[in-house]
């Protein structure tokens, strides 16, 4: 009795030892989860002062350590001077930390003045603030498509022009972008080729399209500074003029053709009408005919008309008709 109360005391004070280290365990890892202990000594030790209490305070915020420290010490090593807690504030934001760092370390190397609210914001409004502060350094070339104008003589002219440009970094947020660019270096193409007497003075002097161009301050309300613009190919494309002109005297040569076919019609029109005209005094003719054998019928029976008077008559009629076949025959025979 004795040995088997002594085995149920030394399992019960087993099981609690277990379940104590299974809680000790326990709490060891939420505190390590919490308490990022490896990121806090690297911070530590890079110079970067940063509490336990802060690290636990972004946990709890939800915002991941790593995301703020890293930068954080890249910063520091860099001799950056940067509040902790904006670049959590810029995190929370929806912005990019790292990329900020790296645009404010690139120009400080580069001697451009350029503080971190200006990056966070630049990096807010969706602009690779990284990116621009390469360009502002070292310049970017845009090339734009082949855009065709058509001067005064009417031949097309097709020019292609690269665009020099640097970043300017007080009108990243709210400056137009690269398409602005293009599309106002095309219109200065299309005037200067337009307001051209003839195509062989745009092809001679290539550069007076670069020079109204950079006249018309084409950088203005964009997010760069057009440094210069090389026209890199021009081409003579159409007959621009001889086609408008092929193009109208066809049109002209329909409506010619439309209006003869309308008084073809017209004509056409007319004489069915008179045909039918012939026919309905054809008509009349053999109705006025056919009354006058009871026109003269009724003359005989009102003794109006004798019977030598209708015989004479008719001898008349013969007589004209023997005349008329005589003079007919004479005729063929002429013929």
């Amino acid at each position: 009795m004795f040995d088997l109360v002594s085995l149920v005391q030394g399992n019960t004070s087993f099981i609690g030892l277990v379940i104590m280290m299974l809680v000790i365990l326990t709490i060891v890892l939420l505190f390590f989860r919490f308490v990022p202990i490896g990121l806090w000594i690297t911070a530590y030790f890079s110079g970067v002062k940063i509490s336990v209490g802060t690290l636990v305070g972004m946990r709890l915020r939800r915002v991941s350590p790593h995301r703020i420290v890293q930068p954080m010490i890249k910063a520091t090593k860099a001799g950056l001077v940067i509040d902790i807690n904006s670049l959590e504030a810029h995190y929370l934001a929806g912005g990019d930390v790292n990329m900020v760092i790296d645009a404010l370390i690139a120009a400080q190397r580069a001697n451009i003045d350029l503080e971190f609210e200006q990056a966070a914001a630049i990096d807010l409004a969706g602009r690779n603030v990284f990116e621009a502060v390469q360009v502002s350094v070292n310049p970017k070339v845009i090339e734009t498509p082949i855009i065709a104008g058509v001067a005064m003589d009417g031949i097309e002219v097709q020019a292609k022009a690269k665009v020099t440009v640097r970043a300017n970094i007080e009108r990243l947020v709210g400056g137009a972008g690269e398409e602005t660019i293009i599309a106002r270096v095309g219109e200065g193409i299309v005037t200067t080729v337009g307001s051209a007497e003839r195509h062989t003075f745009v092809l001679e002097n290539p550069d007076s399209i670069s020079q109204t161009i950079l006249k018309k301050g084409l950088d203005s309300g964009t997010a760069f500074e057009i440094l210069s613009i090389d026209i890199a190919d021009v081409d003579v494309g159409r007959n621009i003029g001889a086609k408008l002109q092929a193009e109208q005297a066809e049109a002209d040569k329909k409506i010619a053709q439309a209006k003869a076919e309308e008084r073809r019609s017209l004509a056409v029109a007319q004489e069915q009408e008179m045909l039918a005209e012939v026919q309905r005094m054809r008509a009349k003719v053999v109705e006025s005919e056919s009354q006058i054998p009871l026109a003269m019928a009724e003359a005989l029976r009102s003794g109006k008309l004798g019977v030598m008077d209708y015989y004479n008559l008719k001898n008349v009629q013969s007589d004209t008709e023997m005349r008329n076949a005589i003079s007919q025959s004479s005729i063929e025979e002429r013929d």
